[in-house]
């Protein structure tokens, strides 16, 4: 059940809402935007007694069932557009996002020079991989810790916020301690416990779809993080996979307006990993602008050739420059700004 407080109303009357619908067996969560709070109450109708008595209170504006699976995240329980903050950086709003940076984070060097070069473009958030996920265990893993430590030096010196993989559990409050947004990537979009001590940081969460994930799925799985009094909940396409070896992955731009439709919360694209190959990457981020999406994580680097992991889908700084630069009409096509 969703109920929606009229506003202006005290924190006793609110208080009143919440104590009266944990006494019928729901657990509320509470969503609070800049007219009304929504609160979204949980449970089993079958089992308790309905909620739609709360109409009469005088604080209650409206009391509306929520027939899918999902309830949080859902644009019936939310019905205006949520925004994320991090650090200085709304996602969500009138502003479009661009989070940029190398794939890996290799050295101090490499981190700097990005932070600086993306930041001057025009990028707000910097993207960097501490813990990296690898096919192989064999292949680059990145650099841990020395890799949040570089990462928060950038942050440093540029004032850019940091988002950046959390792979597991037990990092949760390490990788929280220098992050200013949580990745979960599609290798774990379904890792239901990761997402759980992810959301329990209050950090904001930025979750990847699947490999195979459909969309159902995908907003099953951000949830976890709504129902765990986590609202700074972001989706983000990166590619699913398909028959198609043209490209890494097939970058379906479908989920903007699919997202948009079916929830609150904002949908960032990363054509990087949506295609795999830096040449086509432009060509993906000019369309999410035009859909409408909120923002773009993109891979950037000093010398890709050179790079310690995905190579050929990282673009470079000049490259990043003349994108954004190519963006601009795109983006204000779409009613935002850069």
């Amino acid at each position: 059940m969703i109920i929606v407080l009229k506003p202006n109303i005290s924190k006793k009357e609110e208080a009143a809402v919440l104590k009266e619908i944990k006494r019928l067996g729901y657990q509320p969560h509470v969503m609070r935007g800049v007219a009304r709070t929504v609160i979204g109450a949980i449970g089993d109708e079958s089992t308790h007694q309905s909620l739609e008595a709360l109409t009469a209170w005088p604080q209650v504006e409206s009391v509306t069932p929520i027939q899918k699976r999902y309830k949080l995240v859902s644009r019936e329980a939310h019905p205006t557009n949520s925004t994320v903050k991090a650090g200085g950086t709304v996602i969500g709003g009138k502003k479009f996002v661009v989070m940029a940076g190398p794939c890996s984070v290799e050295s101090e060097e490499q981190i700097i020079t990005t932070a600086h070069a993306v930041k001057k473009a025009g990028a707000t958030v910097l993207r960097g991989g501490a813990f990296k996920p690898r096919t192989s265990p064999y292949e680059f893993q990145g650099l841990g810790e020395k890799g949040l430590k570089l990462l928060a030096k950038a942050r440093k010196e540029t004032g850019l916020p940091i988002i950046t993989e959390l792979l597991s559990e037990n990092h949760a409050d390490l990788v929280a301690e220098y992050a200013d947004i949580l990745q979960i990537g599609t290798r774990n979009a379904q890792n239901f416990q990761l997402l759980i001590a992810a959301a329990r940081t209050g950090k904001p969460v930025l979750l990847k779809r699947g490999l195979a994930m459909k969309i159902e799925e995908w907003l099953l799985a951000g949830e976890y993080v709504l129902a765990n009094d986590n609202a700074n909940l972001m989706f983000c396409e990166r590619g699913i996979r398909t028959f198609e070896t043209y490209t890494r992955n097939t970058l379906d731009l479908g989920a903007i307006p699919s997202i948009k439709r079916e929830s609150h919360c904002p949908i960032i694209i990363d054509p990087s990993q949506g295609v795999g190959r830096a040449d086509l990457v432009v060509a993906m981020c000019k369309g999410a602008a035009a859909m409408g999406a909120d923002g773009l994580l993109i891979e950037v680097h000093p010398n890709p050739a050179k790079a310690w992991s995905d190579a050929a889908q990282q673009v470079t700084l000049e490259g990043f420059a003349k994108l954004m630069e190519e963006l601009k009409p795109f983006i204000a096509a779409a009613g935002r700004e850069l």
